[in-house]
């Protein structure tokens, strides 16, 4: 049985570490041993994986700069031996090849994953320019990732792997709507929706600022599911424009299907992306979307086809397009409908997983033959 040790910076909520507890359970199902290890201290996402019977070990780091955890990560490795190791995000994939430096794992037994389009910290694709060649190849997402490693990163594309993400939608397209009530508005309001984390590069004050210039009618509500450094600087913009009686923040929930199915519109002004699952997520659920011209937004949403797309940062086209959708029903209907499709044909989890199980089988042939 091939034994794989998921490597991965935290697991606390957030899109990459339930992506990573997926990944898991769906490898166990097919035949691989699975066991866990991250970097920091134990979060949810790492007793979800224990109630499961996963294995998960922790190096405890205390801060990113906390070097320690190399030494540590590589007594993991040492300890599970495993048939390969399969890491997300950068802290974890330089820690993983820092043991491949050490000679713990060879590095063609090594895969590294990047899952975002990294714009604002630069440092992080300079060295993974430098330290690319101590893994097997790394794997992106999306095809904007992918050329942003190529080009940004300056990593050779046959040492790039696409292995595009995905959603179950079942959940979604099963999912029963809210009351209105139960999120403060009438049956009569309509409801432009925004789910993710509370963060600047969101593009969260654009669609405060469009929805203050634009949606004139009282009846028009956006609501924002979700937490993040953000919500004490927002909830101070949105007091100060005197909109707190139309702009909601509804912290974190775990009723994201429901309040998806709740909604009219769904809008994502991203300055950037890897592959947002928020976005998926909204299609999936049949919404009308007006979202950004992006990386990783325009990898999901075609202008006219499945949503309409606007530049990051023009907040007149952002309301306009926003405005259009709520005003022509026909329009909206015929764009949800395409990009609930999309989803079910391009974007479905079990092609995720299909890729994952091909790459491993691949790396462990190859680790057979030699």
């Amino acid at each position: 049985m091939t034994h794989i040790l998921f490597v991965i910076t935290d697991l606390k909520l957030g899109g990459v570490p339930l992506h990573l507890y997926r990944l898991v359970q769906a490898m166990r199902e097919r035949g691989f041993q699975t066991t866990v290890a991250c970097l920091s201290p134990d979060g949810e996402v790492a007793e979800m994986l224990r109630a499961e019977g996963i294995t998960v070990h922790s190096t405890n780091a205390q801060g990113r700069w906390d070097v320690r955890i190399l030494e540590r990560l590589r007594s993991i490795i040492e300890s599970v031996r495993p048939d390969m190791v399969h890491s997300f995000l950068f802290h974890a994939n330089q820690a993983v090849r820092y043991a491949v430096r050490r000679g713990t794992i060879p590095a063609s037994r090594v895969l590294c994953e990047i899952q975002t389009v990294e714009v604002e910290r630069r440092w992080h694709l300079w060295v993974d320019a430098w330290t690319h060649n101590l893994c097997r190849c790394t794997i992106g997402n999306s095809p904007s990732v992918i050329e942003h490693l190529h080009h940004a990163a300056h990593i050779p594309m046959n040492q790039l792997h696409l292995v595009k993400g995905g959603i179950d939608p079942t959940n979604i397209q099963n999912a029963r709507r809210l009351p209105r009530s139960s999120l403060g508005l009438t049956d009569n309001d309509r409801v432009i929706l925004w789910v993710g984390r509370l963060d600047p590069i969101k593009g969260l004050d654009n669609l405060i600022d469009a929805t203050e210039r634009h949606m004139r009618n009282e009846n028009v509500h956006l609501v924002l599911a979700g937490d993040g450094p953000l919500r004490g600087a927002l909830q101070s913009r949105i007091e100060s424009l005197g909109l707190t009686h139309r702009i909601h923040l509804l912290g974190s929930r775990r009723d994201v299907p429901s309040v998806l199915k709740t909604a009219d519109l769904f809008v994502f002004p991203s300055r950037t992306e890897g592959l947002p699952n928020a976005l998926l997520e909204a299609m999936a659920a049949g919404l009308p979307i007006v979202t950004t011209d992006v990386p990783g937004c325009r990898d999901l949403i075609q202008h006219e086809r499945t949503g309409l797309v606007v530049p990051f940062g023009d907040i007149d086209a952002l309301g306009s397009a926003m405005s259009r959708l709520l005003e022509d029903r026909n329009l909206a209907n015929r764009l949800a409908l395409s990009a609930a499709k999309e989803v079910a044909e391009n974007w479905h989890q079990e092609k995720t997983i299909d890729g994952y199980a091909e790459l491993y089988k691949t790396i462990q042939h190859e680790g057979t033959a030699n």
